[in-house]
């Protein structure tokens, strides 16, 4: 896996790196493991001024391979779908997911879509449950993009000293953010 996390990374480092970013961000959203973080933040740092395109390029990777996950779950979920669930160890929670579509509709997919949660296990099950494909989109575009233009912002704003602190920190400041947006909505309902 650090093999494979070191090879993301060089492609910082060459005329493609936007490209990779986009394709990285895609097959991440069905069934590649590495996050497009590592690569988003890497291109961020050296050009910093052009962050936010790193975050917009890897945003709309993201979205339109959640749409190749949820179609590999709508039209082919036992021949390609739980292989790749199963590969990722998440075959008991499967059932698991379905509840919590359930239950939470489109915020499960912006959890997912925002937090460390597999997103790719999150595309595939919306697809085998025919999530709402309109809704599944909206949600998707709106974390996906909230995940990656925030690092966008901190690398744009901040240089590279955040570079260490966002690479150490992500999954707790993500999990902080989802924790202060659930107890938003929460207080939202109870004044309304």
């Amino acid at each position: 896996m650090k093999r494979l996390y070191q090879w993301v990374l060089s492609w910082a480092h060459t005329p493609y790196g936007m490209w990779a970013l986009f394709i990285l961000a895609f097959c991440e959203s069905s069934f590649f493991p590495i996050p497009p973080d590592v690569l988003l933040i890497a291109l961020a740092v050296s050009i910093p001024k052009r962050s936010f395109h790193f975050a917009f390029i890897c945003s709309l990777g993201s979205v339109l391979g959640g749409l190749l996950g949820y179609f590999i779950g709508y039209q082919f979920m036992a021949s390609v779908g739980m292989p790749i669930v199963e590969f990722y160890g998440l075959t008991e929670k499967f059932n698991y997911i379905q509840t919590f579509y359930e239950n939470y509709d489109a915020w499960a997919i912006a959890i997912a879509g925002f937090t460390p949660i597999p997103y790719k296990v999150f595309t595939i099950s919306a697809g085998a449950f025919q999530i709402n494909l309109l809704v599944f989109t909206i949600a998707s575009f709106l974390s996906r993009s909230a995940r990656f233009f925030i690092v966008g912002a901190l690398i744009f704003f901040m240089g590279e000293k955040i570079q260490a602190f966002i690479e150490k920190y992500f999954n707790s400041l993500s999990i902080i953010f989802v924790i202060a947006l659930v107890a938003g909505f929460v207080a939202i309902k109870f004044i309304g």
